[in-house]
């Protein structure tokens, strides 16, 4: 069974997922970032691969990106520095990109390596789910690989529908529509995990974008099955790392 899968039928609720960019700070921290990730108590990680162009990302991650890309981040680094990273980690881990880098790649080579170096997901925001369905899907599947979807509050109720029928692993709930790490209040929005549970009752709901407090947290796991972390948590990595981590997942443990 995929891991994804496996976390969400043994934990149902109060899920934390968080998201960091790869090579940031540092080039080689990517891999101390996931292990002392694990250590305090994420239940999934999401590595993000670092791109020049990434719309749908606020000034933090922007400023991640481009930062590991000046350290000389790549994909192919990245898959060398996490071979045997299944030794230790045991926790979901999820590639986060946009398609260019992936298509760069090779999308099938892409797909081969990340389920060779122990990937169970990927989140591409930029690649639309009847394009997934004709042109990538088989090859996800083939790989155990589970494609994460966004849907957002002012997604059209048909696409919403599709995306839905689709989703394996969570669904990805945009909690407004803006980029990553604004400051909106996340509970006007939340009402819409109702929405979702209508059309597809099974998909666990991950909600993420401008989470930043214990507080949204909450708000976040009364509606649904976790929240997803990223440039709060961006934010917090300077300095010693492994402490940084430590205090970070202390500050935001519901």
């Amino acid at each position: 069974m995929n891991r994804i899968d496996q976390l969400f039928k043994k934990k149902n609720r109060n899920v934390i997922s968080v998201y960091f960019t790869a090579g940031y700070p540092r080039l080689n921290d990517t891999r101390k970032i996931i292990e002392h990730l694990e250590q305090q108590g994420a239940d999934m990680i999401e590595v993000g691969i670092p791109f020049s162009d990434p719309l749908a990302d606020g000034p933090v991650i922007q400023k991640s990106s481009k930062a590991a890309l000046e350290n000389g981040m790549s994909l192919k680094l990245l898959f060398y520095q996490l071979n045997g990273i299944r030794s230790k980690v045991k926790i979901p881990l999820l590639f986060m990109s946009y398609l260019n880098p992936v298509m760069q790649f090779g999308f099938s080579e892409f797909c081969r390596t990340a389920a060779a170096t122990g990937i169970d997901g990927l989140i591409i925001p930029d690649l639309p789910p009847e394009i997934y369905e004709r042109d990538f899907k088989e090859m996800m599947e083939l790989n155990n690989l589970r494609n994460i979807m966004l849907v957002s509050p002012t997604t059209r109720q048909e696409r919403l529908r599709n995306v839905l029928k689709q989703s394996k692993g969570f669904v990805y709930m945009v909690s407004s529509n803006s980029t990553t790490g604004n400051d909106k209040d996340v509970s006007t929005n939340l009402e819409f995990v109702s929405r979702i549970k209508e059309i597809n009752q099974d998909v666990p709901v991950m909600v993420g974008f401008g989470i930043d407090s214990r507080e949204k947290i909450r708000k976040v796991n009364h509606f649904a099955n976790g929240a997803i972390i990223g440039s709060y948590f961006i934010k917090s990595l300077n300095g010693d790392l492994q402490e940084n981590i430590e205090t970070f997942m202390n500050r935001i443990k519901p």
